[in-house]
Parts: structure tokens; C-alpha cells; sequence
């Protein structure tokens, strides 16, 4: 019997995506996760600013948190205005950050941030995965794999 797909997170407004990192990784379990924010950060957020390129997860005294994630300053903003690559504390149950410390501590395996989103009640969400990272050839694979698959949707839609 065929296991039934995991619905995909119900993303109303993507603010910043990751995309390097389905190229850099090979993801293998992905987790929704609340993350704490000050109000000038949800504001930036709100207006499209912020990057999570260059930035992971790591859990620390059964915490898991948000390091080198840049939602730039807010511009009206007054002396409240937060630090702009401050590491953010993610929200999770129990259950998923001891799954989380398993991967990462037992396997070594990254925790990598694929996208920053606010949902349909307007909180802002985090997509957390599990990656394995890829070697060169296996890049190569992966393009030409994605290269074909491409292929086949347009030569299916032109020969029906």
C-alpha cells in the first residue's frame, strides 16, 4: 500500500527562499517551525526584506536556533529597532528537536532553512530540513536528472 504524501505547508507569502540549497543538498526529512521575532522584524518581513542564504540552524541546550539569517533593519523604525543578523530562536515541539539533535548530533547531518513564509493566520514560519550534503558528481546527476525530467513534460505536452 502506498504511504500518503505529507501535505505541503499552506505558504501564503513566500519572504525569502533558499534555493542554492536543494542544489548544495540532498534534503531528507523538512519541518515546519514558528520562529520568535521582534515587532520591527516582522515589519521588514512583512515588506519583503530578508535573506536566509548563507544561514543554518543549529540546537544548542535543547533550543533550536536560527544563526546568520539578515532581516534587515526596519526604516521607520526608532530606537527599537533590532539587530539585523541576531540569531533567532525557532519554535518546535519537544518530539521534532530531539529527531533534530539525533540528526545532527549521531549522523552530522546540517539543518538547513529552505524558505521564510507567512502562513494563512499571518505568522511567520520557517522551512526547516534535514539535508545530506552532495558531492560534486552527484550535482551533475541531480542537474541532468532535472534536465530530463523537464524534457519529458515538454515533450508530453507537445505529442499528448
Amino acid at each position: 500500500m502506498v504511504r500518503p504524501r505529507t501535505p505541503a505547508f499552506d505558504k501564503t507569502k513566500i519572504v525569502a527562499e533558499n534555493r542554492r540549497a536543494r542544489y548544495d543538498y540532498a534534503i531528507e526529512d523538512v519541518y515546519e517551525a514558528g520562529i520568535a521575532l521582534t515587532g520591527t522584524e516582522v515589519k521588514s518581513l512583512r515588506f519583503g526584506e530578508g535573506s536566509i542564504a548563507e544561514s543554518y540552524a543549529e540546537v544548542k541546550e535543547g533550543e533550536v536556533w536560527l544563526v546568520n539569517a539578515n532581516i534587515p533593519e526596519f526604516s521607520h523604525g526608532n530606537r527599537f529597532n533590532h539587530e539585523p543578523k541576531r540569531p533567532r530562536k525557532l519554535l518546535l515541539t519537544a518530539r521534532e528537536i530531539d529527531k533534530l539533535f539525533g540528526a545532527v548530533a549521531r549522523q552530522g547531518l546540517p539543518l538547513v532553512p529552505l524558505s521564510v513564509y507567512f502562513h494563512r493566520r499571518g505568522r511567520a514560519q520557517v522551512e526547516l530540513a534535514i539535508a545530506r550534503g552532495r558531492k560534486a558528481h552527484d550535482k551533475r546527476e541531480y542537474e541532468q536528472e532535472k534536465d530530463w525530467k523537464r524534457e519529458q513534460g515538454r515533450l508530453i505536452r507537445e505529442h499528448g
